[in-house]
């Protein structure tokens, strides 16, 4: 027997299942029953975003009557339309913690699949000719050793076959703690923080990526910058969205 055949395919899985056995993305241990991604009682625990929606981002209204959010109500945002996945709440900001600060990034391969899962069909309509995950900047990149929105983005493309464009968007400049700010100054804050290393030939549509969608202000200053170099139609998706008001 060809001893190569012996360590790849079912053998190879089972052997790294064995030495590095999944870990739920919510509570931390390894998940139960093998072969998933996530605790069942632990994906009970994150809150799927369901309608109505806002027909801008994408973030719950609660009444059908309702198109627009409080948010999207009173500005106007660049990009044309947003997507997430669930609700942003103290479940989800452990999970993105660990992810982010403890290079739990294999959690991301359960957001990712459920991100495939979710938009697939819809991302096949709109039909987005590139991934493009939110920077982050380079002193943090290196810090961190890989960016998140990145590492998910890449997970969406081997799910949809969507490439991904992680060298087009730049965080050009490191900006001021934004959890104090109001919306008006997290954008004006983020405005310059953004620059594009060439100009998008040929991109008339684009999916920006990222791991959580707040006030919005962080995705119109990427969406805003793509719209002025001559993308037609750029949409977000998100794993987490914030409910607001």
């Amino acid at each position: 027997m060809n001893q190569k055949h012996l360590c790849t395919g079912p053998v190879l899985s089972l052997f790294l299942d064995i030495l590095f056995p999944r870990c739920c993305p919510v509570c931390g241990r390894i998940v139960l029953p093998k072969g998933r991604l996530i605790c069942p009682p632990c994906q009970k625990a994150l809150l799927p975003v369901n309608g109505p929606l806002c027909k801008k981002c994408g973030k719950e209204v609660g009444d059908p009557g309702i198109e627009y959010c409080f948010d999207c109500a009173r500005r106007s945002y660049s990009f044309d339309r947003g997507m997430a996945l669930y609700n942003y709440n103290d479940t989800a900001s452990r999970s993105i913690a660990r992810i982010k600060y403890k290079n739990k990034r294999e959690y991301l391969d359960f957001y990712g699949a459920v991100m495939a899962e979710r938009f697939g069909p819809h991302l096949h309509r709109l039909a987005p000719q590139v991934l493009i995950p939110v920077p982050v900047h380079p002193s943090r990149l290196k810090k961190r050793g890989f960016n998140q929105a990145e590492e998910l983005a890449r997970r969406l493309s081997e799910a949809t076959g969507i490439p991904v464009c992680a060298d087009l968007l730049l965080r050009s400049r490191k900006t001021a703690p934004q959890k104090s700010l109001s919306a008006s100054e997290r954008l004006k804050n983020l405005r310059e923080a953004f620059s594009l290393s060439y100009r998008p030939h040929g991109l008339s549509c684009v999916l920006l990526v990222d791991d959580i969608y707040t006030t919005g202000s962080t995705m119109e200053a990427c969406a805003r910058l793509l719209k002025e170099a001559g993308v037609r139609k750029v949409y977000f998706a998100s794993v987490f969205i914030g409910t607001g008001r």
